[in-house]
C-alpha cells in the first residue's frame, strides 16, 4: 500500500470497508464509480479479482510457452549437431574402402545410427524434464501472486517454503546434485549407451544413463551403478576413433632398425587386411625406442583403429609378433641377471684349526689344563 493509498483509505472509511486496507486500483475505481462499498465490495469479488486472476495466469501461460519453447530449440540445436556428427560418420564409413565384406560396413553404419537415436532420446528426454521444472516454477509464482490478491498473506507460506526447500537442500543434496550432474552429463553428451568409460573407481561398458546414476558392466561382468553426482571425470574410450599403444621388448643385443621393421611389417600386414574384429583406420606407426628396462628395450608401436577395437588389434598384433620374431631369430626377453662370483686365493685361506671358544673354557681352573686337573683328582 503506498503512502498516498493509506491516507485516503484513512480518509475515508467507505473504501476501506469497500477494499481493505490496502485497496487495488480496480476495486478503488468501482468505488468512485458506484460510491456504494457494498457495492463495490461485491462487484470487486465477481468482476475485479477473476479478471485480475485470469490475467495472472494468462501472464504465466504465455512466459511457460516462451520458456517451452526456448527449451525446444536448445534441445532441437542439440538434436541436430548430434545428427551431424553421426551423417559425417556415416558418409566416413560409405567412402571407406577397407572392408573386405560389405556386411562390416553395414554393421558399422548400423552401429552408428543406433547410437544417433539414442542420442537424440535423451536430448528429448532432457527437454521434457526442464520444460516440467519450468512449467512448475511458473506457475508456483503465478499461484502465490493469486493467493495474495485475495487477500491472503502469502509471506508465511513463502517463509515456509524457503525453511522446507533449505531442509531438503540439505537432507537431499547428494540426489539433487546427481540429478544435475546428470543433466549437464546429457547437454554434453558425455558418453552414451554401448560407450567404453573409465569413471575413476569403476569402468566398463555402459548399459544405461539416467539422471541419478550411470550404470556400467566392467569387463569381469560386474554391474556398477555410478551416482551421477560421484563422477569427478570421464575418460571415453569409445568416441570417434581409438589407439592401440604397444611396447614391444626386445634384447639389449637385438638389431633394433631389423625389430622395428619386423613390427611395422606385422602391423602393416593387419591394417591391409581390416579383419572384422580389427580395423585400422590409418598406417601403424613406430614411435621409436620408449624406454631401457632392466631386461629389455621397449620400441613403441602405435595403431589407429576404431573406436573399442583397440584391445582386439594388440591381441592380434601380439599374437603375429611372435610368429615373426621367432621366423626373424628375434629374442623376446625374459629377466636376467649378472652374477659375480668372489673367489678367496689360496695363500690367504686359514689351514689352522681354529681358537677354542671361549665358551669352551669355562670350569676350566686356571694356571692348567682340563686333562690336568682331571689327573688332580
Amino acid at each position: 500500500m503506498t503512502p498516498l493509498t493509506g491516507l485516503l483509505a484513512q480518509a475515508d472509511p467507505g473504501l476501506t470497508n469497500a477494499c481493505g486496507d490496502s485497496p487495488n486500483w480496480v476495486c478503488e475505481w468501482l468505488y468512485d464509480v458506484t460510491e456504494n462499498d457494498t457495492v463495490a465490495r461485491i462487484l470487486d469479488w465477481v468482476i475485479a479479482k477473476p479478471l485480475t486472476v485470469l490475467f495472472i495466469l494468462g501472464i504465466a501461460w504465455v512466459l511457460n510457452r516462451i520458456a517451452r519453447r526456448g527449451i525446444q530449440s536448445l534441445v532441437d540445436a542439440m538434436i541436430r549437431d548430434r545428427e551431424k556428427k553421426a551423417e559425417e560418420r556415416r558418409r566416413a564409413e560409405a567412402e571407406d574402402g577397407r572392408f573386405a565384406a560389405l556386411s562390416r560396413a553395414m554393421q558399422k553404419v548400423q552401429h552408428i545410427n543406433e547410437q544417433a537415436e539414442r542420442s537424440k532420446q535423451r536430448a528429448q528426454a532432457l527437454g521434457t524434464v526442464l520444460r516440467s521444472i519450468s512449467g512448475l516454477v511458473i506457475y508456483s509464482l503465478a499461484a502465490f501472486i493469486v493467493l495474495s490478491e485475495f487477500g491472503i498473506n502469502v509471506g508465511p507460506l513463502i517463509a515456509s517454503a524457503g525453511i522446507v526447500g533449505v531442509a531438503l537442500g540439505f537432507g537431499a543434496q547428494t540426489l539433487v546434485r546427481d540429478f544435475l550432474s546428470g543433466i549437464f552429463m546429457l547437454v554434453e553428451d558425455q558418453y552414451g549407451v554401448g560407450d567404453v568409460i573409465d569413471v575413476g573407481e569403476a569402468s566398463g561398458v555402459v548399459e544405461e544413463i539416467r539422471l541419478r546414476t550411470t550404470r556400467l558392466r566392467d569387463v569381469h561382468g560386474t554391474v556398477w551403478f555410478v551416482p551421477n553426482g560421484e563422477i569427478k571425470r570421464v575418460g571415453n574410450k569409445s568416441q570417434h576413433w581409438a589407439r592401440a599403444v604397444l611396447d614391444v621388448d626386445v634384447a639389449y643385443d637385438t638389431d633394433l632398425a631389423k625389430a622395428a621393421a619386423v613390427i611395422k611389417e606385422v602391423a602393416d600386414a593387419v591394417w591391409r587386411e581390416g579383419l572384422d574384429i580389427a580395423t585400422v583406420l590409418e598406417e601403424p606407426e613406430i614411435w621409436g625406442v620408449e624406454r631401457f628396462g632392466a631386461d629389455a628395450i621397449s620400441i613403441r608401436l602405435v595403431v589407429k583403429v576404431e573406436p573399442g577395437e583397440q584391445w582386439a588389434v594388440s591381441r592380434e598384433i601380439r599374437k603375429r609378433l611372435k610368429v615373426a620374431f621367432d621366423e626373424a631369430g628375434i629374442e623376446i626377453p625374459f629377466p636376467q641377471r649378472t652374477v659375480w662370483m668372489h673367489q678367496v686365493p689360496a695363500e690367504r685361506r686359514v689351514t689352522e684349526q681354529p681358537a677354542t671358544p671361549p665358551e669352551a673354557l669355562d670350569g676350566i681352573p686356571s694356571g692348567g689344563s682340563a686333562a690336568e686337573g682331571d689327573g688332580d683328582e
